[in-house]
């Protein structure tokens, strides 16, 4: 049977169908229960993935500009495992801070799956970022960044990022449906 003719197939369908019902006028069954909820979906998605890439750029930025900082400045005088240490708080801040301003500026809904999206669309990112960008700066293979990294700092950094996948669901429950300037 034809999405288009109000039956059973229009109730089913998660896509809008604009056929004609048999009146000649779109069926009201077929734009409440298929339009609408796939449109709203679709910018749901959208929004999602802008959010999560945004949040990549914010906080890979402010690391990209506080790497340097580190190695040139912390780690001559205090080593470099407590150089991450100290970087660490500071980038839990971003973290925190880009999260929330984004679930309320974007206005991501407060679903579980929308937020860890976002946050895992941007830990996707940032170690695609990780594994190519910083390796090939630091003239490293992969194997040899896993055997240089600090076994304490090194397990904080990978707890890190286990927080920063997670920050946009737990920095601002039940948040974001509105939209804050």
């Amino acid at each position: 049977m034809p999405a288009g003719d109000g039956q059973e197939g229009a109730a089913f369908s998660p896509q809008f169908d604009p056929t004609p019902a048999e009146n000649g006028e779109l069926s009201d069954e077929i734009l409440k229960n298929g339009g609408r909820k796939h449109y709203e979906r679709e910018d749901s998605i959208v929004t999602v993935l802008k959010a999560g890439v945004l949040y990549f750029v914010l906080v890979f930025g402010a690391g990209f500009v506080l790497g340097p900082v580190r190695i040139l400045w912390a780690v001559p005088f205090f080593g470099a495992r407590m150089a991450e240490l100290m970087e660490t708080p500071i980038m839990l801040v971003i973290m925190i801070a880009s999260a929330r301003w984004l679930v309320r500026r974007l206005a991501v809904p407060s679903t579980t799956s929308s937020r860890l999206g976002m946050g895992c669309v941007a830990l996707g990112l940032l170690l695609v970022a990780e594994f190519t960008i910083v390796l090939w700066l630091r003239g490293m293979s992969v194997s040899e960044y896993f055997a240089s990294r600090d076994p304490v700092s090194g397990t904080v950094y990978y707890a890190t990022l286990i927080v920063f996948a997670a920050m946009p669901l737990i920095g601002d429950r039940g948040k974001g449906t509105g939209r804050a300037d």
